[in-house]
């Protein structure tokens, strides 16, 4: 997605609804008209026809309301005029019916687009951004932030439009009738416009702080009831609850500075607001006394200054959170503009039936030092390949690079002779199986969570799998089979059964690769050995890659390296590599002596 500031993503939103903000500000428009209305036709009652004065109306409502009924009438009827400003008010209630509801259309329509343009921008951004990004910030960019933008175009851009036309039609009114009076009656409406400015640009910065300490404050809460079995089991409640005291605190203590904010500019708008009344009032009431105006002028003046400085009083509230709104599109527009996985235009989509080929690979997460360096092999068609090393030594980095999920900075990977740099992603990935050590399982049942890899597989594929990665006694023996609900992240489920219904999911679809990231770490050897087992009976010319520091799991591997500081240290058989001084023979003797010295306490 092309970057775009947030003054162009506010015109976009806007142009997209631009029917519905045009409707509502015409009844904005409308219903401040008929306001302004009624003082008009009060004040016309109490001098035209009443005090025989000269009318105070326009000419064209003048002479439409003498076409309506002559003076006479009216003054034998004066419930006409009663019935004239009870329509007023009902017509002004249709425009503000229709005025909530378009705005409430408009803004529904930007919170839709944003919700589902940053969902669907999400899924296409590059596993590195992934790796960086917090959850819980991105929840609030995708809720809390989006109601933000939402409010204010749909409410508060509308008040913004009504004040600026509150003022204009006042003061068109007003200027006919007493220039001096009016000077006096808006002599302290700019300082409440300065003084408005002002609070807008105090108060930005103080809601920018504000957002992301509560984005800081939902990052740690997701984090922790994400993670609370661990932190039961640690007995870390009471570090968890200060650590959330902290950011809480921190949220509290911008909000209440905000709010000291919005205490200071209420107080001051108040005062500015209520002297402005009372200077209105003594002029008029003045002007009046010596003739200089009449009884309905005065009228006039104190109802559409008191309308007036309502919404002006408002405009800090409402620039205020014209702020807030452009932080929050702020932080929508940097999510939006990072930039996604290229979309290659003629990637290649051939059979992945063929040797796998890392060849001179350099690799780094940073600028400095390499993950992987200079590293080559072959992985024929159909062998299995088993990674061992110490954590950091790159094992895991070899099944990303294979994915796609991140790229090489030195030498090239290919597949059945093509260079992995021109296949397609999606379609790469869609043939390649990769079970990780921790996986992720959905909140619903068993069928459902082994079925997601292919939502077309039918029961037999799903028997199949579930058989193969060992998992259909615990299946059988939970309470409602296939159909029980797992739990979120399958809570309800051990770390073996999770990893074995990871490799069900896997195996559910058709692969050319498979992956294994130490996924069979959390399963007992004899498991291990029967899944194993499975596996090279079913592989049917399919690549194996796995990833263990459990020898017994790397042993029957056609070929075995071992990673250490980035580069093939050792490379062989299991035969080959007990037999050379090294990490292999080194972990093995280990792991022998252990299973011994296990063997033995258990006799």
């Amino acid at each position: 997605m092309q970057k775009q500031p947030k003054q162009h993503l506010m015109r976009k939103l806007i142009g997209m609804n631009l029917p519905w903000f045009i409707g509502t500000f015409v009844c904005v428009a409308g219903s401040v008209l008929l306001d302004y209305l009624s003082p008009l036709l009060l004040a016309e009652t109490l001098d035209h026809y009443l005090a025989g004065e000269p009318s105070v109306l326009p000419g064209f409502l003048q002479g439409w309301l003498n076409g309506l009924a002559s003076r006479e009438t009216i003054v034998q009827n004066l419930w006409i005029v009663g019935l004239l400003i009870i329509g007023i008010n009902l017509l002004s209630g249709v425009f503000n019916f229709l005025k909530g509801r378009w705005s409430a259309e408009a803004g529904e329509n930007v919170a839709l687009y944003l919700r589902e343009s940053l969902y669907d921008h999400i899924q296409r951004l590059p596993f590195s951004y992934h790796m960086k990004a917090e959850t819980g910030d991105l929840v609030q960019r995708c809720t809390s932030d989006v109601e933000t933008v939402r409010r204010f175009l749909s409410v508060q851009l509308m008040q913004v439009a009504n004040a600026v036309i509150m003022i204009v039609v006042a003061l068109s009114v007003l200027l006919t009738k007493n220039i001096r009076l009016t000077l006096l009656s808006m002599i302290l409406i700019p300082p409440l416009f300065l003084f408005a400015w002002l609070f807008f640009r105090w108060v930005v910065k103080a809601f920018r702080e504000a957002d992301e300490a509560e984005g800081k404050m939902s990052a740690v809460l997701q984090e922790n009831l994400t993670g609370v079995r661990v932190v039961r089991a640690f007995g870390r409640q009471a570090f968890e609850i200060d650590k959330f005291g902290a950011v809480n605190d921190d949220f509290c203590d911008k909000n209440f500075k905000i709010n000291k904010l919005l205490a200071i500019y209420w107080s001051v708008g108040d005062c500015l607001s209520m002297l402005q009344s009372m200077i209105t009032l003594v002029a008029c009431i003045y002007a009046a006394i010596s003739g200089e105006i009449t009884l309905g002028v005065l009228v006039i003046y104190t109802t559409y200054v008191g309308k007036l400085l309502f919404p002006i009083r408002q405009l800090g509230r409402i620039l205020s959170d014209a702020g807030k709104s452009m932080v929050a599109l702020d932080r929508i527009g940097q999510v939006l503009n990072e930039p996604e996985e290229p979309e290659e235009p003629g990637a290649l989509r051939p059979n992945l039936r063929g040797d796998i080929v890392f060849d001179d690979v350099v690799f780094r997460y940073d600028d400095e030092h390499p993950v992987l360096d200079h590293i080559s092999f072959t992985v024929r068609q159909g062998e299995t390949v088993a990674l061992l090393g110490a954590t950091g030594s790159g094992k895991s980095s070899v099944a990303l690079l294979l994915q796609r999920l991140f790229e090489p900075q030195g030498g090239t990977i290919s597949i059945a002779g093509t260079p992995i740099s021109q296949i397609d992603r999606s379609y790469l990935r869609g043939r390649i199986g990769l079970v990780l050590q921790e996986p992720f399982l959905y909140s619903r049942t068993i069928r459902e969570n082994v079925a997601i890899a292919d939502p077309k597989a039918d029961d037999g594929r799903i028997d199949r799998a579930v058989t193969d990665a060992a998992a259909k006694p615990f299946i059988l023996d939970s309470e409602n089979g296939f159909d029980t609900v797992v739990g979120e992240r399958g809570v309800t489920l051990s770390g073996g059964q999770k990893q074995r219904l990871a490799i069900a999911r896997t195996l559910v679809r058709d692969n050319d690769i498979l992956i294994f990231d130490d996924s069979l770490s959390a399963v007992d050897t004899e498991t291990d050995a029967m899944i194993r087992r499975a596996l090279k009976e079913r592989r049917e010319g399919v690549t194996t890659v796995i990833i263990s520091h459990r020898i017994n799991t790397l042993r029957e591997a056609d070929q075995i390296l071992v990673l250490e500081n980035g580069k093939i240290s050792e490379q062989g058989t299991h035969e080959q590599l007990i037999r050379q001084p090294g990490l292999y023979q080194q972990v093995f003797r280990i792991q022998t002596s252990l299973e011994t010295e296990l063997a033995e306490e258990g006799a």
